[in-house]
This record gives C-alpha cells, structure tokens and sequence, in this order.
C-alpha cells in the first residue's frame, strides 16, 4: 500500500505562462504605504511628487512587483510554490488609475530540485513595460 500524502504535482512545462490584470487605486497606494512602512511622498504627496522627474505621485514600485508574488503563488506555479528569489529592473512609473498585466512564463527548470525559472514582465494599458525580471520558485 502507498502511503506518500505529500503527492507532488507535476512540475510547469518551459513555456508555460499566467497572466493577471490589475488596476492600481489610489486606496492600494495608501494601504501598501501603511502595510510597509514606506511613506514616501513621491507616493503619497502631490505637491511634492509634482517638483520631482515624474511630475506627479507614482506607485511604489514593490506594490506593481507584489502582483507578480500573486501569480506564483496561486497560480503558476501556484499554492505550495516558495519564492526563493526575484530580480527586479524597475522601467517606467506606475500611477493610480493605471491597469497593469502582468505575465510570467517558465524559462527553465532544475527537475531535481524542482525550481522553477520564470520571466516576469508587467506592462501598463499604453504597453509600455514598467518592469521587467526573473523569479526562482521551488515547488
């Protein structure tokens, strides 16, 4: 009789992509300020934000990231997944009222180990892409 519980699930195939669709409020600004600690006024003070190289407030750029943590996690490669690392290159601002996708696909695989190699981008409703990276998730 077998009696392994912990059944893995078959590992994603190289190509394998998820998507999601978000739209940054202004409330989700607020509340990642409050939950992280950053209250940093080129996120929350307009006046301030105005004089800077963006000419208004702009998302912090951990809340467009955190987007991505959703899709690993309840998707692909989806629940059980453990984040083990993400690179993060940073490439345009993100406003409240901007709808970002973001997609991440299956670059490579280490079977043995069960990790998971995945690009990430995200890009707004205009296409242009505002950050860009990798993700490593063992599974």
């Amino acid at each position: 009789m077998l009696r392994d519980s912990k059944k893995q699930a078959p590992l994603p195939a190289i190509g394998m992509r998820a998507v999601r669709t978000r739209t940054i409020r202004e409330e989700d600004i607020v509340d990642f300020a409050e939950v992280s600690g950053d209250h940093n006024p080129l996120h929350l003070d307009q006046h301030y934000a105005a004089q800077t190289p963006f000419g208004g407030r702009i998302a912090h750029g951990f809340l467009t990231a955190s987007i991505i943590s959703a899709i690993l996690g309840m998707e692909l490669p989806g629940p059980g997944s453990i984040y083990l690392g993400q690179t993060l290159k940073f490439l345009a601002p993100v406003r409240a009222g901007d709808t970002v996708t973001v997609s991440v696909e299956v670059i490579a695989l280490r079977e043995e180990k069960r990790i998971v190699t995945l690009r990430t981008d995200i890009v707004n409703q205009d296409g242009t892409i505002v950050l860009t990276g990798e993700a490593t998730v063992k599974c």
